[in-house]
């Protein structure tokens, strides 16, 4: 399994790369992964496989994956029917689509996070892979971008199905907390279920999810819009695999919950409405692929009633209904796309002819049809007798609502018969009053038709017909889904087959067959409303997204007006507040204080509040700037004076820097803050600064006094040694025992560069920064002490400063390698070697101008920032990859000649990560804040010059 996982995994990394040396011939080698993964499934058919990886187990957040009786069927439907759709895109695409490449790959990662679903134990990775369809499924809706219509069905379903997504994971948290595991086999092996209200509740919020997904009224709307998606994507997500979520959500759950107080009320119910209501709805559309969205939106709520009802015979109806459904409804989406690729519409008034014109294409759709309207002798008429039968004989349910079912569901398959026979006839009848109507703007078979060729064509041929063989082929079917069945509670009473003898679900065929006929021959009267049933919660949905614009609008008009002291204010008082309320309340310890331990702390905290003082009266910009540096340099201090020479040095590193960010904005400004904007002393202002800065310390020192236990520095430098074999606690918790922390702060200091830049430079962010001779003004005869320094202005240069600056930035960045080589085991580390590059690029830029910044790296930020995010993230894989947690270190000790005995730790490659990171970091500040403003200042001068000159 996880070598499928895997495989499909690069496939889609490598998709484009493919794409762009082969074209769309490129899908025929990418169907090879999941057709490989389907000869896995099929030669593991029957047996349960299970693989399981320890990767955060304190939080259940473990790589548990398991094959069984359902993991197999809904894996071959996964699998096969994605081969088959890879190689339908061969033939649907032109080599000139736009985007083809990214399509592929999002196709082949759709495979990867399905099959992560269906075999997937633990929940919450579970709940990883659902959500990952769906912001796949975002992408490939969304496909034509530069469509309205696109972009509206892709935010919808992302909207929709995401929403139902964190009510399914509220769901999760509480039914794995309440029944103390969250992996499913672990709930199935019980032998009894949990109860209580909070696992109803759980069951309630993961319905919600699975109906959502699987597009349940009244959540129903996003997958006919979902239609403007290309057909490939429509045969795939929204026929056999996306929507299809949420009904094996609900039959993996049902063996376990499905007498829970919430299940029937919910999945009956909704599940009969919309089979009723969408396939009703099928009846009155006139584009092919909405009459098939809505008879999918039909078929899902009939096997969402299958797979909960709860009975060992009603889920093997509901199983092999699944089945029939994915060969059926892939079939005709494949169709549609088809004749819409050859006939330039998919509107059934204006096609005419196309059964005379393409025989085959008529009878491929034909017997994908009427195994969906459930005629003998194809699957789906197998699946429905057999659902028939399950719902009469379904004694779950009380009397009252058995009939209510099976009167529904008859109602239901007559409505599937009845559009089944309307999508055949539109697509292909003799129209002769309608054969020429509008072609001004539709071509129609008739007069621009151009045939599909064989291996277009082959994909739906091969699902119909196994439709066609699965029918009679039912009583080996049955052998490989009954085993789902009976892990259901009760007896399996009846097997599928073609042929029960004269029953009452016979009968009820009968009168379905009668029924959907006259429906049919009725078709020009059932015609589309205005106001239409099923339209009301897309309405309700424009409704909501109106009233969520307006209040968010008038919350931001009543919090944000603008006034930066009103912000502050709001954050501060919140700040104050809160803790304080929260502290009165609660339960609280003494507080035992020691002021000091040196009177040369006194000192340095005394020198720090004045500076913090003088930065509240100083005018000049400059100077407020460094007296607040003061603070942060006086902190260092103090951590140098308590024994941490580590965080000593970070802290002197980063304020450095900071200082020059500061000045660098600064230049920008005036010097002298102007009468007019300088403020009197505000009494209000000083109490709530006062407050702030009493309350955090009064937390403080109640959460220090807190501590009931042994505190855990105690054990850090050990564990730091023997965990990740270095002396340096600090950055082995950066590095190591909390990478996934310095992960994320990492991927915020990227998210903090692309702001700033995006700020300034507005348009385009990346790109190497200029060198000297990239200036017109370059004069390589001129001689200097640094490249670019030549170009700067008489008056700007600084002899000092640039042979300064030619003697120490080798050194610094010695120091720098030095500080990054040995912060495993003495201060200093990725994050301390990465600032004193960047103070060394910073010295480079002062000294020499913005043209020196590309004469010192010539290298794209960008470039720099995804280097280090991909080495650290990679760490992470790597060791999953090896077996061990994520973001482990690995050891390896080798003896070299003339070095010597050399111990490596892989965490350094994390490092790594962030050492370039941090240098990304500083060139894009440099050249935002630093080059880009130079520029722009430059410019304001030039043009301020020639007015004055003009105006002289």
């Amino acid at each position: 399994m996880l070598a499928i996982l895997l495989a499909h995994a690069f496939a889609a990394i490598t998709a484009p790369l493919c794409v762009r040396a082969l074209g769309r011939n490129a899908f025929y080698p990418l169907a090879l992964v999941p057709l490989g993964g389907l000869c896995w499934v099929i030669a593991n058919w029957g047996s349960t496989q299970q693989v399981r990886i320890t990767w955060a187990p304190a939080i259940e957040m473990n790589i548990d994956l398991r094959f069984d009786s359902l993991s197999a069927v809904m894996a071959a439907l996964v699998l096969g029917i994605g081969a088959l759709i890879l190689c339908y895109c061969a033939g649907y695409f032109e080599d000139d689509e736009p985007r083809l490449g990214v399509f592929a790959a999002e196709l082949v990662g759709f495979a990867f996070a399905m099959f992560g679903l269906v075999t997937s134990d633990n929940m919450l990775l579970l709940y990883v892979f659902w959500e990952t369809t769906t912001v796949l499924s975002f992408l490939l809706v969304g496909h034509y971008a530069e469509r309205a219509s696109s972009r509206r069905a892709a935010l919808q379903a992302l909207f929709v199905t995401a929403a139902g997504g964190l009510s399914m994971l509220v769901g999760i948290i509480i039914l794995g907390q309440s029944s103390g595991s969250y992996l499913l086999s672990d709930l199935l092996a019980r032998e009894q279920p949990p109860t209580g209200v909070a696992v109803s509740v759980a069951v309630a919020l993961i319905l919600v999810g699975a109906l959502s997904k699987s597009a349940i009224v009244p959540l129903h709307f996003w997958l006919p819009g979902a239609m403007a998606a290309p057909t490939p994507v429509s045969a795939y997500l929204h026929a056999a695999a996306m929507v299809k979520a949420g009904v094996y959500l609900i039959a993996r759950l049902a063996p376990v919950f499905a007498h829970s107080p919430p299940w029937h009320p919910l999945v009956l119910t909704l599940g009969l409405a919309s089979m009723l209501l969408a396939g009703w709805r099928a009846l009155q559309v006139t584009d092919l692929k909405l009459v098939l969205a809505f008879g999918t939106v039909s078929q899902l709520g009939f096997l969402v009633v299958l797979v909960g009802i709860g009975t060992p015979d009603a889920a093997l109806a509901g199983i092999a209904m699944v089945v029939a459904h994915a060969l059926f409804k892939a079939s005709l989406f494949m169709v549609v796309g088809i004749i819409d690729h050859g006939a330039g519409t998919r509107d059934l008034r204006l096609l005419s002819g196309l059964g005379r014109r393409e025989p085959v294409l008529l009878a491929v759709a034909s017997l994908a049809a009427l195994s969906m309207a459930g005629i003998p002798p194809l699957i789906g008429f197998v699946g429905k007798e057999s659902a028939l039968g399950a719902v009469l004989d379904a004694d779950v349910l009380a009397l009252p609502a058995r009939v209510a079912l099976i009167v529904g569901v008859t109602v239901g398959s007559a409505l599937t018969l009845g559009y089944s026979a309307r999508f055949v006839w539109g697509a292909f009848a003799d129209k002769p009053d309608q054969e020429h109507t509008r072609t001004e703007e539709f071509g129609t078979p008739e007069l621009g038709w151009h045939g599909p060729g064989a291996l277009f064509i082959a994909p739906p041929a091969i699902l119909a017909v196994a439709g066609l063989i699965a029918g009679p082929a039912a009583t080996w079917l049955d052998g490989s889904l009954v085993p789902y069945a009976e892990t259901l509670p009760g007896t399996l009473t009846t097997h599928l087959a073609l042929w029960h003898g004269f029953t009452a679900p016979l009968a009820l065929t009968a009168v379905i067959v009668a029924a959907g006929t006259v429906l049919f021959l009725q078709r020009g009267r059932i015609v589309e409303t205005t106001h239409h049933v099923l339209g009301n919660a897309d309405r309700v949905y424009d409704a909501t997204l109106r009233a969520m614009d307006r209040i968010s609008l008038r919350m931001t008009g009543s919090v944000q007006r603008g006034s930066l002291p009103l912000t502050q204010a709001t954050i501060l008082g919140t700040l104050i507040i809160l803790p304080t309320v929260a502290l009165a309340l609660g339960t609280r310890t003494g507080v035992r204080l020691r002021l000091w331990d040196s009177p040369l702390q006194v000192a340095i905290g005394a020198i720090m509040a004045a500076m913090a003082l003088g930065a509240t009266v100083l005018r000049n910009r400059l100077a407020s700037v460094l007296v607040v540096g003061v603070t942060g340099y006086g902190c260092g201090v103090i951590f140098a004076l308590h024994g941490a020479p580590d965080l000593a040095l970070t802290q002197f590193l980063v304020e450095t820097l900071t200082l020059v960010i500061f000045v660098l904005v600064l230049r920008a400004f005036p010097a002298e803050i102007g009468a007019a904007r300088a403020t009197r002393f505000k009494v209000r202002r000083a109490l709530l600064a006062a407050a702030t800065g009493v309350v955090v310390a009064v937390l403080a020192a109640f959460a220090t006094a807190a501590r009931s236990t042994e505190p855990i520095w105690h054990r850090i430098p050990l564990a730091a040694y023997e965990l990740g074999g270095g002396k340096n606690a600090v950055n082995v918790l950066l590095v190591d025992i909390r990478a996934w922390d310095t992960l994320g702060e990492i991927s915020v200091l990227i998210v903090a560069a692309t702001g700033v830049a995006s700020l300034v430079f507005r348009t385009r962010r990346f790109g190497t920064a200029p060198r000297a001779v990239d200036s017109p003004r370059y004069d390589p005869d001129l001689v200097s002490w640094l490249p670019a320094s030549r170009l700067m202005a008489r008056e700007d240069r600084s002899m000092v400063l640039q042979i300064t600056t030619r003697l120490l930035f080798p050194t610094i960045m010695v120091l720098s390698i030095y500080f990054f080589f040995s912060g495993h085991n003495a201060p200093g580390g990725g994050f301390a070697g990465g600032l004193m590059a960047g103070l060394a690029l910073t010295l480079r830029y002062l000294a020499g101008g913005r043209y020196e910044l590309g004469e010192a790296l010539p290298v794209d930020a960008g470039h720099i920032l995804g280097a280090g995010l991909t080495l650290a993230a990679g760490t992470a894989t790597t060791s999953l990859l090896l077996g061990a947690p994520p973001l482990s270190s690995a050891i390896v000790e080798i003896t070299l000649p003339l070095i010597g005995h050399v111990k490596l730790v892989t965490a350094m490659f994390f490092d790594l990560g962030v050492y370039l990171i941090v240098v990304g970091l500083v060139l894009d500040v440099l050249r935002s804040l630093g080059a880009r403003l130079d520029s722009e200042l430059g410019e304001t001068t030039e043009t301020a010059s020639r007015r004055g000159g003009s105006r002289s």
